[in-house]
């Protein structure tokens, strides 16, 4: 999720004020997009070891059936020290029909923690880095992974944050001083970060568990070319395959960049081209994130948001899956949410959806209320999981 809501949209509206010049980006994708042509293009579905997700065309397929995917997000998961929260979290999951969970896959600090409950996973300092394979480094992704294994939940696991929460490539930078804009390209920067996909890829590279490797939750790259963010999706994607070439993989943007409309979220500022980034050949699958509030654009925005990146993913002959989407809890999450749920769900193109995100009440007590929590066993639960998961299964009667 974006952490810093309104940044950008102030830096573009400073930057027209101070009569700075914001680049005018020419699009990639034909101004027509041919529909569900893609869809009778891919017949079959690529051979994977049982048990193990895979997609044909724009459907996900688990367990050798293509299926409407429901999910949800627990960043906070492999944090937690407690097997038993662990387990009564994916146990709720389990129970009320969720699938596909994203969880984050990365803990980069630039100071190793004195205190041996909180949990790292990799230091990073330009004299020497550590992955931290300890009780409390990687060894508590290890049971999430084994854990959501036994309950036949899928878990996407993104290797590296946008954001500072959690070290993420604000982290990088400080250890290796490249700047946020030229993390993509830093030879140094990369190097380590590739070490560390390899060592967490290694671990899991046999587990039906992992759902998807993902690249980065929400990269962006402000008013670069989009070629940066290209290159690097290109090149990282296909170093994951080379390395684990049975499990899917993503980009983890938010959709940014589909141009032809006047919103915001539409331009190429953010450095990312989706119709470009969608086509790349070791990407399996499209994403996109969904946040009117924090973008501000309009509740109307939502539909067209949906089904253009639903026709972009069936032209490239992928499944498109709407992985974050929220509001916050002023707005009435069940009124607002199951509508956008209903239209993803109705949307030829979209193979499934994650809302932002799951909370429970564990042994310390309430998981992270970020306003767009929706716990567990609460009528906003039963609205918008409970009738949801009984309407995805109604429609694949």
């Amino acid at each position: 999720m974006m952490r810093t809501p309104f940044l950008a949209i102030a830096t573009v509206l400073f930057a027209s004020v101070a009569g700075i010049a914001v680049p005018k980006l020419q699009p990639t994708e034909p101004r027509a997009v041919v529909v569900g042509a893609a869809d009778q293009l891919v017949t079959t579905t690529r051979a994977v070891p049982e048990g193990f997700a895979t997609h044909n065309g724009s459907h996900f397929v688990v367990d050798g059936k293509a299926q409407y995917l429901a999910g949800t997000n627990a960043y906070w998961l492999p944090f937690l020290m407690n097997d038993a929260d662990v387990d009564l979290a994916l146990d709720q999951l389990a129970a009320s029909g969720i699938r596909v969970l994203r969880i984050w896959g990365f803990n980069d600090v630039t100071a190793i923690p004195s205190d041996p409950d909180t949990v790292w996973f990799q230091y990073l300092s330009a004299s020497g880095s550590i992955i931290n394979t300890g009780a409390n480094g990687l060894q508590r992704l290890d049971y999430v992974v084994s854990a959501a294994e036994r309950r036949g939940i899928k878990l996407i696991i993104p290797f590296v944050n946008n954001w500072s929460d959690y070290g993420g490539i604000p982290a990088y930078t400080s250890a290796f001083g490249s700047g946020g804009s030229t993390w993509y390209r830093h030879d140094e920067a990369q190097a380590q970060y590739r070490l560390y996909i390899s060592t967490v890829v290694a671990r899991y590279a046999e587990s039906p568990a992992i759902f998807a490797w993902q690249l980065a939750n929400e990269p962006r790259c402000m008013f670069c070319s989009t070629d940066d963010i290209f290159n690097w999706a290109t090149s990282t994607s296909a170093y994951i395959k080379s390395l684990d070439p049975n499990h899917m993989v993503a980009l983890g943007d938010e959709g940014f960049g589909l141009n032809g409309a006047a919103w915001l979220p539409y331009w190429l500022i953010y450095g990312t081209d989706y119709w470009r980034n969608i086509q790349i050949e070791d990407l399996d699958f499209g994403t996109f994130h969904l946040y009117p509030s924090t973008w501000a654009v309009p509740i109307s925005f939502v539909g067209t948001w949906i089904s253009s990146h639903a026709e972009r993913c069936r032209y490239a002959g992928k499944p498109c899956y709407l992985e974050e989407y929220g509001i916050p809890s002023s707005s009435g999450h069940c009124s607002v949410l199951s509508q956008w749920q209903k239209t993803a769900l109705n949307t030829p193109g979209i193979a499934g959806d994650g809302f932002w995100q799951f909370g429970t009440k564990i042994s310390t007590g309430l998981t992270h209320d970020d306003t767009f929590t929706i716990y567990y066993d609460t009528d906003e639960w039963s609205c918008l999981v409970t009738q949801h998961v009984a309407n995805i299964e109604a429609a694949s009667q």
